[in-house]
């Protein structure tokens, strides 16, 4: 992708899953990274990825549910980074739940989905405005674009994920930066396995439910989701902005 190498990059959510593809593919492309997670393994990740990468790869353990918390670490990363070019909100929490849900689930995935990403971007904005401009890339989902049945309160996030882009879009373009989302369809990761067995349940019929709802007859490579966040914040997509990117296999085609 043009335009990334010699870059900083900071991502959310990358121990594992699709975030830590989006930091490894960061790292080819030859950006320096700040790897953020509430997960003590980012620090394996952030040591794994610049012993291959051989680029100064960071990791810093933070919840972004938590203001204090962001702040701090963005004010380190300040005192060691001054710019930061560009920003990948992938941090997310994922529940299966409808209008039965009760104000402690709404809470439990509004803090991390919509408000967290505000967080993080409030506080890393100072830095990509130093770095004279830049791009944020935001995680939404298919689930922020269609409905699904029993997923009214993940949906309605993601939903708001698409429109802060859109928001960050009109209100960043001063500053010379570029906000714009990737929305997967179902994605073969870690995350994913994890809900599955935390509920018991099958995990070859589900996969094979999944994959049939894309018209390529598969789920999704969290490598395949990582390529498109790349190139919406490389200089390929230098006259894209408020832009949603499906990687979705053609689910919101049918």
């Amino acid at each position: 992708m043009r335009g990334l190498a010699g870059k900083t990059a900071v991502v959310t959510g990358a121990a594992a899953g699709i975030g830590h593809a989006i930091a490894t593919r960061f790292a080819e492309e030859q950006c320096a990274l700040w790897l953020l997670d509430r997960s003590e393994a980012v620090f394996a990740v952030a040591n794994e990825l610049e012993r291959q990468s051989d680029v100064r790869c960071r990791a810093m353990q933070v919840d972004i549910r938590d203001e204090r918390s962001v702040s701090d670490t963005f004010r380190e990363i300040g005192a060691a980074t001054p710019a930061i070019d560009v920003l990948v909100n992938n941090a997310a929490l994922f529940a299966r739940q409808g209008v039965d849900a009760t104000v402690d689930d709404w809470n439990a995935l509004c803090s991390v989905n919509v408000i967290g990403t505000s967080l993080v971007t409030r506080f890393c904005l100072p830095l990509m405005v130093a770095a004279g401009g830049g791009a944020v890339v935001n995680l939404s989902s298919i689930s922020g674009l269609v409905g699904q049945a029993q997923f009214a309160v993940y949906n309605a996030t993601k939903f708001a994920v698409r429109g802060l882009t859109k928001c960050w879009a009109i209100d960043f373009a001063r500053h010379n930066i570029r906000v714009n989302s990737v929305c997967p369809g179902y994605i073969a990761s870690t995350s994913g396995n994890r809900y599955i067995d935390e509920h018991g349940l099958d995990a070859g019929i589900i996969e094979r439910r999944l994959a049939q709802q894309h018209i390529l007859g598969r789920l999704g490579r969290p490598e395949e989701v990582a390529a498109a966040v790349c190139f919406l914040a490389s200089q390929d997509a230098s006259f894209i902005t408020g832009a949603d990117l499906l990687v979705d296999g053609g689910y919101v085609a049918k």
